[in-house]
């Protein structure tokens, strides 16, 4: 069973929703080593304030989080260091030898994890599929290839509701719906009675 946490909206003093809501989906503590320990679905690509809410919640889970490394393809700032709960987070990257769509986290003396990190701008019911996949412990996928098999299962979708939509406005979906038939006036025969009897 994986462990899907999303931290509710908080209401901050002037009235406004907080955007600390965490979307993470994790493989379930013990499971056998795949290559992905979860999904992380942030909601920019602002690392310096993403990363301390994934912190947040992953140090108590994991031991506090030292490193993370990360791919400058999905995030346009990187910073050195950032600061989190009560220490920092030194932040580093590359390019030919991470995946892009992967976040590296390490806790010293403690080990390492590997998440697949959802483009803020995906749909959600896109990202609970890749969550789900992510997060699956007999998951064989690197993060970068279930971005591909996503993006070519919403491709395709999209074709479907394309082809649908043309459908429905040469009146195809009216033509199946026995309401919408246009109605043929009933014909009505006479038999002739017998006279006179």
């Amino acid at each position: 069973m994986t462990a899907t946490i999303s931290l509710p909206l908080t209401a901050e003093a002037d009235g406004r929703l907080s955007s600390s809501s965490l979307r993470l989906s994790l493989a379930p503590a013990g499971s056998a080593p795949a290559l992905l320990d979860g999904a992380w679905w942030p909601r920019s690509r602002d690392l310096a304030t993403e990363l301390p809410l994934l912190t947040a919640v992953l140090d108590p889970l994991w031991g506090r989080i030292t490193r993370v490394t990360v791919n400058p393809t999905q995030w346009p700032v990187i910073p050195r260091k950032v600061p989190v709960a009560g220490h920092v987070v030194k932040v580093g990257w590359f390019l030919p030898e991470q995946d892009a769509h992967e976040l590296l986290l390490l806790s010293y003396h403690v080990g390492r994890w590997n998440l697949l990190v959802i483009p803020p701008e995906t749909t959600p019911d896109s990202a609970a599929r890749l969550m789900a996949a992510a997060s699956d412990p007999l998951g064989t996928s690197t993060a970068s290839r279930l971005m591909a098999e996503e993006a070519r299962l919403r491709t395709a979708y999209e074709a479907d509701r394309a082809v649908e939509a043309v459908w429905d406005s040469e009146g195809g979906h009216e033509a199946g719906d026995a309401a919408a038939r246009p109605r043929v006036p009933a014909v009505t025969t006479s038999v002739p009675q017998p006279m006179g009897r």
